[in-house]
């Protein structure tokens, strides 16, 4: 059995570091939180240096899970912001683009190309050339309007 009573603050120190070290190439937050209850063990353990390390075990237990409990929660209620928010959703940048149909609209569905990229456009069926506005888009499917003259 290995004997725990030596154990010094240094020990948790460099565990936290290691844990930190852990959190740059795995990204997460959970090593990153666990980091910071091994520093604060080892601090404790720097001022009170007969803490046993039972006590010691069971404060990084605890404070661990509390610590990662209360980042996740955090972070669900907080989520990034983002510079592009419509990122993955392909098509929705679109809503609102004005175009003419170069072919007819017939039983509801066509093909157009909008910026580039070829397009299955869906509305109510219309003759070529007039022109339209992109209201909203369904999977992977323009829905497209007539606009009012």
């Amino acid at each position: 059995m290995v004997d725990l009573s030596g154990v010094e603050f240094w020990y948790w120190w460099v565990f936290a570091l290691f844990l930190l070290a852990v959190e740059v190439f795995a990204p997460g937050a959970i090593a990153l939180w666990m980091g910071i209850s091994a520093g604060i063990v080892g601090g404790l353990l720097y001022i009170f240096p007969d803490l046993l390390w039972e006590k010691q075990i069971i404060i990084f237990a605890v404070l661990s899970v509390v610590s990662v409990a209360v980042w996740r929660i955090y972070a669900r209620k907080n989520p990034p912001a983002s510079d592009n928010p419509n990122l993955n959703k392909r098509g929705s940048d679109l809503i609102g683009h004005k175009l003419a149909l170069t072919a007819d609209l017939k039983n509801g569905m066509g093909r157009e190309t909008v910026n580039g990229v070829i397009w299955k456009i869906k509305g109510r069926d219309l003759p070529k050339g007039t022109k339209v506005s992109i209201t909203s888009v369904e999977g992977t499917a323009l829905i497209v309007e007539p606009e009012e003259a």
